[in-house]
């Protein structure tokens, strides 16, 4: 299986190579990880206690190898590696706002590889092994389910390399989270792939509902996955925010935002929609438009 997706900026395919590969292979396609390591690697304290590794000052020996290996653009960042003060710090690190322009429309909340689903049903057919997905399960909410059962559903991918700060698509009130406890299942295609919705309906998870004008009520919805020590919200609920605003950020690992939005009041990019169509992920940026 090879792990490939679009710059949507230039048109090439590239295949990514994650950090950990060979273990996730293993997690996730042999069947003794499945039975031996599995259950043990998605468990909350391996991450968190991988967490406070990262958060330790001598964690910061690990950055420069892995701004190295995974050819990070550090010219982005606020601050330069010497700053940082433990692999964490750096690991949720804040751009320069010149990095991200905020461009028109609907925007993408962050960095990262992006599928998009006009129709939720078109999940199943994406990904066919497994239990069927249902947002029942997904939002562990009967009524806001059946609220949300015509919408459209967009998954974005952050890999460990990317900008793990996470900001609003549009501008609305957001409510309070609403958080699900659960598993750390990795959220790499390895996993996806075997059983996609084991991953999104038993990892840790939380979400808001973003009530705005122009596009209804939008579900955002943040979920952790294996060696991510944990989600942090930073933005203040119930109050004006606008498009772009930082939301949270996501501690050290693999992690994705996971978007609901009516699909009578959002047309999504066409680009993104015939790749994910073509079974390919769609890399983009936060602040890029998605839709319209």
């Amino acid at each position: 299986m090879k792990i490939q997706f679009i710059d949507r900026k230039t048109g090439e395919t590239h295949t990514e190579t994650p950090p950990g590969e060979g273990f996730l292979k293993l997690l996730y396609n042999n069947p003794f990880g499945k039975i031996a390591l599995l259950p043990l690697a998605k468990r909350k304290f391996l991450s968190s206690w991988y967490g406070k590794l990262m958060s330790k000052p001598n964690s910061i020996n690990k950055i420069k190898g892995f701004v190295k290996e995974l050819n990070i653009n550090m010219d982005e960042a606020e601050k330069s590696i010497e700053d940082y003060t433990s692999f964490n710090d750096f690991f949720y690190r804040k751009l320069k706002k010149s990095a991200r322009p905020i461009e028109s429309d609907f925007i993408s909340p962050g960095d990262g590889k992006m599928l998009a689903f006009e129709n939720i049903s078109d999940v199943h057919n994406f990904f066919i092994k497994g239990r069927k997905f249902t947002l029942e399960e997904f939002l562990g909410d009967k009524t806001l389910a059946k609220e949300y059962k015509n919408s459209s559903l967009i998954i974005l991918r952050l890999a460990p390399n990317d900008y793990h700060r996470y900001h609003f698509p549009y501008e609305g009130t957001p409510s309070k989270m609403t958080k699900i406890k659960g598993d750390y299942f990795s959220v790499s295609p390895y996993a996806l792939a075997s059983n996609f919705t084991k991953v999104f309906c038993e990892n840790k998870r939380e979400y808001c509902i973003l009530k705005t004008k122009e596009k209804g009520n939008i579900v955002v919805a943040p979920v952790g996955a294996t060696m991510v020590g944990s989600i942090i919200d930073t933005y203040k609920p119930n109050t004006q925010i606008q498009k772009g605003e930082e939301m949270g950020y996501f501690a050290f690992g693999g992690s994705t935002i996971v978007l609901l939005v009516d699909k009578n009041k959002l047309k999504i990019d066409n680009d993104i929609i015939n790749n994910t169509k073509n079974h390919i992920e769609t890399f983009v940026k936060m602040g890029e438009k998605i839709g319209k």
